[in-house]
């Protein structure tokens, strides 16, 4: 009887406490701004604490730091030369003591310096350096780190190096009624006039466009660029847009390509087309040649007048961003891929045709 009655009590209060949560059910609302409660005064505790410690530690620090000041002052000169007296003793053999003043203007490692010279790219400079080919102040130096500047004497192949400090690369997208020359004695307009804004350095064009003609021109005081860029040896490539009086035959179109017989020799494009089928008075070709208004020439030989003529490309520059008679800096990747990609040519050049460009060279 007992254990009836305490089982019923039992399930009486298990009833009572399921259901309980449905009977006093509270918004899930409310629930939520408790906990968001919660949570904002953990992060006030928390914090409160972090303030108080950092201002304990400032304080610790400070104390510190006045203290080291104070022996500092009045050990200093004991300091320094107990300093001076170490350095001097610890000296590699091979290195002058230091005399205090400022290191040379300029400096770099040799083979950035070899780069800089114009020479080559830096790390066939670092091999040049380990082939032990270069000297710096008469003698060999095999680090490509070892550190120079501007007053040490650095050889190779028996001439001085220098660094060109100030080159600049401009790229001009020229006009038309503009020739490519410094002076005029006619009064015409020079592409300088299109760059006076540019820079106070004496450039030059490499290589020419003729009045009518108008698109990429590199302007530069880089000597060796140019020479290398404008050498037949060196067969940099230009891609011209031509705007013919008539369309273009596919008769003469096979005659420039197979090659044509000017006044001044055999010339031959190494591709031609039309940039738009519906027009084939408008003429895409690439050519080599570096020879004076030979893409006028060509067309002019088989009968053709040239309207317009617009040069797209020069070795690997575009005009691509730049506006008719307007200029830009030329960056630091692409003076590298100017730079180095003749000798990239040369290198895969066959031997034979090799041996054929350098007797052309010293023919020329």
């Amino acid at each position: 009887m007992i254990y009836y009655e305490f089982r019923i009590a039992q399930l009486r209060h298990m009833k009572q406490h399921t259901f309980d949560k449905f009977i006093n059910k509270e918004k899930g609302s409310k629930k939520k701004e408790a906990i968001r409660q919660e949570k904002r005064k953990w992060k006030a505790e928390r914090n409160k604490k972090y303030e108080e410690r950092n201002t304990k530690h400032e304080a610790q620090n400070t104390n510190k730091e006045t203290v080291n000041s104070k022996s500092n002052i009045k050990d200093y000169s004991t300091q320094r030369l107990k300093l001076n007296t170490q350095q001097t003793k610890y000296l590699a053999p091979n290195k002058k003591p230091e005399t205090g003043n400022a290191k040379p203007e300029g400096e770099m490692p040799l083979n950035k310096f070899v780069a800089h010279a114009g020479i080559c790219s830096r790390r066939e400079a670092a091999e040049l350096i380990k082939q032990g080919k270069i000297k710096v102040n008469n003698d060999f130096v095999y680090e490509p780190g070892f550190k120079v500047s501007s007053t040490d004497k650095i050889i190779f192949n028996n001439k001085q190096l220098h660094t060109q400090q100030n080159l600049v690369y401009i790229l001009l997208n020229k006009s038309k009624d503009y020739i490519t020359t410094a002076k005029d004695t006619h009064g015409r307009k020079t592409v300088f006039e299109l760059i006076q804004a540019a820079t106070d350095e004496r450039v030059y064009p490499v290589g020419r466009l003729d009045r009518n003609t108008t698109g990429v021109l590199l302007l530069t005081n880089d000597g060796e660029l140019t020479q290398k860029l404008t050498h037949p040896s060196f067969e940099v490539k230009k891609i011209y847009e031509a705007k013919l009086d008539k369309p273009l035959t596919k008769k003469d179109m096979d005659a420039i390509i197979n090659g044509l017989t000017l006044e001044d020799g055999f010339i031959t494009a190494d591709t031609i087309g039309y940039p738009d089928v519906k027009d084939r008075s408008v003429i895409g070709i690439e050519i080599h040649s570096g020879r004076n208004r030979i893409v006028r020439r060509i067309f002019e030989h088989l009968g053709y007048d040239v309207k317009n003529l617009d040069r797209v490309l020069f070795a690997n520059l575009t005009k691509k961003n730049v506006e008719r008679g307007k200029w830009r800096f030329l960056n630091d990747k692409e003076v590298r891929l100017l730079k180095y990609m003749n000798q990239s040519f040369v290198k895969k050049v066959s031997e034979p045709e090799l041996k054929r460009l350098k007797d052309k060279q010293d023919l020329s």
